[in-house]
């Protein structure tokens, strides 16, 4: 890019928030969707493709926001895509861990958000936590998709939650999302594809339903290796309803380049065309 804001003729879009945070020794200050950034553990947990894909599956068929929660929200990265995706809506985000949840308080204040956010400092299976705030609209999920002893833990304890279950699985985010959500609300969520069956346990417990899921190829001619759902409650939904099996999302080409129709998605959330870094 010539710089940070242009490439050729395309400009990051949406609005410029007002900064005025700095990153503390051992933090990144990163692009997120347009001129969003994110405040990071250089070495801890680190936002993904897959929250940035939950975010955007999420407000895509959504049918309208005005109220959106985010479960185990983390740094923020999928409450803060969500945010710049749907900017006449509010948030509540859940959070367990203090320092992600620090992390996540200095980014909403970067980016100017502090009217639109509710942050709770809480567990996601304590249905106390959100009971006041409920119903929402839109609610968004990037569960840890290991079961404890069945997958190496991250070295940064910030991170370990992320990808083990250590305070709830894909079906503790199922219950918490068919608590909150409203009549003809989405759930979106993501979890890898060879645990299918776990996500119709926990959709099918928690009285959910899905309307819709997509499976991710990050490199072309490679298995999927995660999925993206969207559920709705079961009641809101006829019996006879099957869930709309979407072709899968390329993430990268065989040679390593940005594959044509995830260049479109990444722009939809402010990223620059093509193969150009954030």
């Amino acid at each position: 890019m010539d710089d940070l804001d242009s490439y050729r003729g395309w400009r990051r879009p949406g609005p410029r928030p007002p900064g005025g945070v700095a990153p503390d020794d051992g933090e990144t200050l990163d692009f997120l969707c347009g001129h969003f950034r994110i405040f990071q553990y250089t070495k801890g947990h680190r936002y993904s493709t897959d929250d940035v894909l939950t975010a955007w599956y999420g407000t895509t068929h959504a049918p309208r926001v005005d109220r959106a929660a985010d479960l185990g929200s983390g740094i923020g990265s999928v409450a803060l895509i969500s945010a710049w995706r749907l900017p006449g809506a509010r948030f509540c985000t859940v959070e367990a861990q203090e320092r992600s949840l620090a992390l996540a308080k200095k980014s909403i204040r970067y980016n100017g958000l502090e009217d639109r956010f509710t942050l709770f400092h809480g567990d996601l299976r304590d249905a106390s936590v959100l009971a006041n705030e409920a119903p929402f609209d839109l609610v968004t999920g990037s569960p840890p998709y290991f079961p404890p002893g069945t997958a190496t833990e991250a070295r940064h304890p910030q991170a370990v939650p992320a990808r083990i279950e250590v305070r709830g699985s894909v079906a503790d985010y199922a219950d918490a999302a068919a608590r909150i959500l409203a009549p003809g609300g989405l759930f979106a969520f993501v979890f890898p594809t060879a645990q299918l069956a776990r996500v119709h346990e926990a959709v099918d417990a928690a009285h959910l339903a899905l309307i819709r899921r997509r499976d991710i190829v990050f490199r072309d001619g490679d298995a999927p290796l995660i999925t993206l759902f969207a559920a709705s409650r079961a009641i809101d939904i006829p019996p006879t309803y099957r869930a709309f099996v979407e072709p899968p999302l390329t993430i990268r080409t065989r040679d390593g380049g940005v594959d044509p129709e995830y260049s479109a998605i990444r722009m939809s959330f402010g990223f620059p065309p093509g193969n150009v870094p954030a």
